[in-house]
């Protein structure tokens, strides 16, 4: 996900800020109108070394394109399983991995709507409002095949429902309507040039 400028008996607590697996390289970001974006992905069945390097590279290609949140498809891996460093509300900044995550989220009275401006590294250069839920849960399984949940507000709940929706292949203009999606392309193509294939790897 691009940063804009502009429940059960046993309920998993969250774990500690997740540690970064060392030695990551930065791939270039898979954009829309891949075929692997728009699939939903194989589930997680196997938390070894593999899995590590992969996370590893996530993550390091998150933060070469500046993003707080990344899916495995966005490299054009084909697994459920998505990183993220995020602020919440309050600013606080939020790090994790999720692997084969399910969403919960706010129904009737306590659902509560977001139109906040909403981008996304696969698609970049281009923002625009998206209604989501103002909070958000997702429980999933950590690098180690642990079960993990993690909750937040603000851009932390977007990231969590646009990095899950990711997993299950959809992108975040499959909600937005003709309008708005016309728009979004046409922010893309204008901020083009900034963002060559390739980008950011090279």
């Amino acid at each position: 996900m691009a940063e804009s400028d502009h429940a059960s008996t046993s309920t998993p607590s969250e774990p500690t800020p997740t540690v970064v697996p060392p030695g990551g390289s930065v791939h270039p970001v898979t954009r829309w109108g891949t075929e692997v974006m728009h699939r939903p992905a194989r589930p997680v069945t196997a938390y070894d070394e593999e899995l590590r390097s992969l996370v590893a590279d996530m993550f390091a290609t998150m933060y070469a394109a500046e993003g707080v949140g990344l899916a495995a498809c966005q490299i054009g891996v084909d697994l459920a399983v998505f990183v993220f460093d995020c602020p919440d509300e309050a600013g606080t900044m939020r790090r994790g991995v999720v692997c084969n995550p399910v969403i919960d989220l706010p129904e009737g009275r306590e659902r509560r709507l977001d139109d906040s401006e909403e981008g996304c590294l696969s698609y970049p250069g281009a923002f625009v409002e998206c209604a989501r839920p103002d909070v958000a849960r997702v429980i999933g399984q950590g690098l180690d095949g642990q079960t993990v949940a993690y909750e937040g507000d603000g851009l932390m709940a977007r990231c969590l429902q646009h990095e899950t929706d990711h997993t299950v292949g959809r992108v975040f203009g499959d909600r937005l309507n003709n309008r708005a999606r016309k728009k979004l392309r046409k922010q893309m193509e204008a901020a083009a040039e900034d963002y060559p294939e390739g980008w950011p790897a090279e």
